[in-house]
């Protein structure tokens, strides 16, 4: 029987099951929440791993998508976004994935790393579709945003396409490139080519970047990075590791990339990124976001004897969002982030999207539950 108001969302009822569209009813934000109708919700490899299990700690059943934008439909109370301007229906936005985070433990308090916050919560990831009222994640005709989600409204000169064309992969790089500290001039390598590593590479052009490289694959991703001007692309499944070692020697002077972000997700790309970054250069690693295994490594010859500076990068904060959208509204117009949309997707073909994803055969999946 049909739900009274009801709503639908593509919910993954169980690890290795593809996803079903369930019925919701259609919630009222109560105090400090707020009702946003879905215009778009990434598919992103974190997606991938949630429906084959591969992430600890997940409730199941979950509403994907922790990347989305919408239309403010209801609030609760008044909301305000961090300039003080008041959140008001109409509103186009899109909302920190992270909430929940204490403010009160080491990580917030002391040693200023909020992305380690025991005591978060993330749309679309650690959020059950049981957790009452359900609409917990992007893929759905309608997300509750709980009280304390940090909102951010798209300016006119970004659209929402754009905006989920960049999708978690821009904030994730932002937080990757701030860490590298690009110096202009530099030679910047990426490993990787899928969303993370498209925006990393993308990023350091116009963070001043010397020369910027990217290793990846399929050679449709590798497209993508050569139409916004990478200087190189190396293709790993018609290369070898020696053979791009020689090709990144040969395009940086014989030394090798002054910075390298791993976006690969890939445990190997660990010790080759060690040997394609120069002496006393800097190594930032953001894609092993999920356990895919150990990998050997000599510490002497991978990270002592070449002083090399090796920066973990976990997740994003608020800052990110925002730096993310400010890049969009100055640089969309010449870089137009909605091309790395592939595809779209109803909330009926999230499993297909799902798959799409996993074999890489799309740069970036989306799904539009307002298009069915």
């Amino acid at each position: 029987m049909r739900i009274r108001n009801s709503v639908n969302a593509a919910v993954i009822p169980a690890p290795g099951t593809p996803p079903q569209v369930w019925q919701y009813e259609l919630p009222t934000p109560v105090d400090g929440e707020c009702l946003v109708k879905v215009i778009a919700s990434e598919v992103c490899g974190t997606d991938v791993h949630l429906l084959h299990g591969r992430l600890s700690g997940v409730p199941y059943p979950l509403i994907p998508g922790h990347v989305s934008v919408g239309r403010v439909e209801q609030l609760g109370g008044t909301l305000e976004y961090v300039d003080g301007s008041a959140v008001c229906i109409g509103d186009i936005v899109t909302f920190l994935d992270v909430y929940g985070t204490c403010g009160k433990c080491m990580y917030c308090s002391v040693w200023k790393a909020s992305t380690r916050c025991p005591h978060r919560k993330v749309y679309g990831i650690t959020v059950g579709a049981d957790d009452p009222p359900g609409l917990s994640g992007g893929w759905a005709d309608y997300i509750l945003l709980r009280r304390g989600t940090l909102l951010l409204q798209l300016p006119s000169d970004v659209t929402p396409a754009s905006w989920i064309g960049g999708g978690c992969g821009l904030p994730t790089a932002v937080h990757a490139v701030e860490l590298s500290q690009i110096k202009l001039g530099d030679r910047v390598l990426v490993q990787g080519s899928g969303p993370v590593g498209l925006n990393a590479a993308l990023l350091a052009l116009i963070s001043g970047a010397g020369w910027v490289g990217i290793i990846g694959a399929p050679r449709t991703r590798l497209q993508a990075a050569e139409r916004f001007g990478v200087d190189l692309t190396l293709d790993i499944s018609t290369t070898t590791p020696d053979s791009r070692l020689a090709a990144v020697r040969a395009a940086t002077g014989g030394h090798g990339a002054d910075i390298v972000v791993e976006a690969s997700g890939n445990p190997s790309a660990i010790p080759e990124g060690c040997s394609l970054v120069r002496d006393n250069g800097r190594y930032i690693i953001v894609g092993q976001y999920t356990n895919n295994g150990d990998v050997s490594l000599n510490p002497h010859l991978h990270i002592n004897r070449k002083h090399l500076t090796v920066q973990g990068c976990w997740g994003s904060d608020f800052s990110h969002v925002y730096r993310a959208m400010e890049v969009l509204s100055r640089f969309n117009k010449e870089y137009n982030w909605e091309r790395f949309i592939t595809k779209r997707y109803s909330l009926a073909e999230c499993a297909v999207a799902l798959d799409d994803v996993e074999h890489q055969r799309v740069v970036k999946a989306v799904i539009t539950p307002q298009a069915e």
